[in-house]
């Protein structure tokens, strides 16, 4: 049986944004244990022209809620991006699955070929929804949460790749 637009997305989405979850509790307590501020860590980042730990989350989150949002012909909602604390940024991403866990597979499934319009700032870019999954969405998610675990793992946190990869929620 063939992937669903569905399948490759959502779950995908869900799976990683848990892991991501995961990881920042084990970087909570590795501030707590070595008495680091945790404005300190999430302000730490991989190159100076980067974004920090804190933005990257919250990327990783904003891309997620879009791309599913967008498949499920939904309005994108709104997050400001003001999260300044672990717990605050944990709290975002349970928003963000909460959300992602509204989206039925009939909603996105069959969408494949429906043309999208994404601002991206000034400008538009058009997609068909599958390329907007494959060649836009899940690159851009996997780079900010990938790039998380790296400065996270790079800030002493102990994590592996079993942590980023996280428990299927539906297996």
């Amino acid at each position: 049986m063939p992937m669903s637009l569905y399948q490759a997305s959502v779950p995908q989405f869900i799976q990683t944004l848990t892991g991501l979850s995961g990881m920042l509790d084990k970087a909570e307590a590795y501030a707590t244990e070595k008495k680091i501020d945790q404005a300190v860590l999430l302000g730490m980042r991989l190159h100076p022209t980067m974004w920090a730990l804190g933005k990257q989350v919250q990327a990783a989150c904003a891309t997620a809620v879009r791309c599913g949002a967008l498949l499920a012909g939904k309005d994108v909602p709104t997050m400001e991006d003001s999260e300044k604390t672990i717990p605050e940024l944990k709290a975002r991403i349970t928003k963000s699955i909460d959300f992602l866990k509204s989206i039925k597979a009939a909603e996105v499934d069959g969408q494949e070929a429906r043309d999208l319009t994404v601002k991206m700032g000034a400008n538009e870019m058009k997609f068909k929804a599958q390329n907007f999954l494959q060649w836009f969405s899940i690159p851009n998610f996997m780079f900010h949460a990938t790039t998380a675990y790296n400065i996270m793992r790079q800030g002493g946190v102990e994590l592996a790749k079993r942590d980023f990869l996280a428990k299927n929620p539906e297996a």
